[in-house]
């Protein structure tokens, strides 16, 4: 079943309030998916600092000494601040790779959940609040972001498992559906170079968009190219860098809602999601239509 929320800013005033916004939104989809949880959260750049997120189940092994070596390893400097099994490793932009790659050899046990210079990512196994007070989203401050509460279908209940999924520098996906032709797609995007954590189909529809724009398309064509690619039944919302993107499939099948104002756009499965809102009494308030693409840039 599954509930997605998402929220993009419009007024720089909410920003320190997105973390509480975006919580108390996915906390009330609660009951549309008792396994697993989790929230991308997107910061303004700041123009000299990339983020990668990490988790481990053994965090005070795996996080222990982890700046130090890895600063030895790339030759500058790099801080690692711990949430619970996560962790956001900051350093300079132009060494994010060589980062990633360090991390991988020195912390083998050691999954990234997402990188890029805005974005973290936070996602467990429980209940959305739990998720929310495990790793402090509330107080988090941001631009825009997404979340998601999941009833798993098609693969099993992990932390992996879990949404969003992230395949690119600063994107990451969160989708309420199945798709039935993703083990088809997986294998022509393996042959790109893409590579996959889990059997989740919603990690495919991640891949896709990602290797779309890589090949140039913007977010909104990318989006579209889901509807004649990519079969079965999905709402993905989707955050970029500086964007955030809805589409829903040709039948429309999942419950879907949006509210716009000049403060914000949001999304969420069902309308109880955008009742705590500023201003929702005066929201233009729609569901969006079948194999259409919305989305907003700052």
């Amino acid at each position: 079943m599954c509930g997605i929320v998402g929220l993009f800013l419009k007024d720089k005033a909410l920003e320190p309030k997105l973390g509480a916004m975006l919580s108390e939104m996915l906390i009330s989809l609660s009951d549309r998916g008792p396994d697993s949880a989790g929230i991308a959260i997107y910061g303004a750049p700041t123009g000299n600092e990339a983020k990668i997120t990490v988790q481990s189940a053994k965090p005070e092994r795996d996080f222990r000494g982890l700046d130090t070596e890895l600063a030895k390893a790339i030759g500058v400097p790099v801080s690692v601040a711990v949430k619970s099994t996560h962790a956001v490793v900051r350093t300079k932009p132009d060494k994010i790779d060589e980062a990633r790659e360090a991390i991988q050899a020195l912390r083998p046990d050691i999954r990234i959940m997402g990188a890029g210079d805005v974005v973290e990512i936070y996602k467990e196994v429980g209940l959305p609040e739990a998720v929310v007070e495990r790793f402090d989203v509330r107080h988090m401050t941001g631009t825009h972001g997404i979340g998601h509460t999941r009833m798993a279908t098609e693969s099993a209940v992990t932390t992996m498992g879990a949404h969003p999924f992230s395949t690119g520098a600063d994107q990451c996906l969160v989708h309420n559906g199945s798709l039935s032709n993703h083990n088809n797609v997986r294998r022509e995007l393996v042959r790109e170079g893409m590579t996959f954590e889990t059997e989740n189909d919603t990690e495919v529809a991640a891949a896709y968009l990602s290797s779309q724009m890589a090949h140039g398309k913007n977010l909104g064509e990318a989006l579209e190219g889901t509807l004649s690619d990519l079969d079965g039944f999905f709402t993905f919302v989707v955050g970029t860098k500086n964007g955030f993107g809805v589409v829903r499939d040709p039948i429309a099948c999942k419950p879907a809602v949006m509210a716009e104002t000049d403060q914000y756009v949001a999304f969420g499965s069902e309308y109880r999601a955008l009742t705590k809102l500023p201003g929702i009494d005066n929201a233009r308030v729609w569901e969006p239509e079948p194999a259409t693409v919305y989305f907003w840039e700052h």
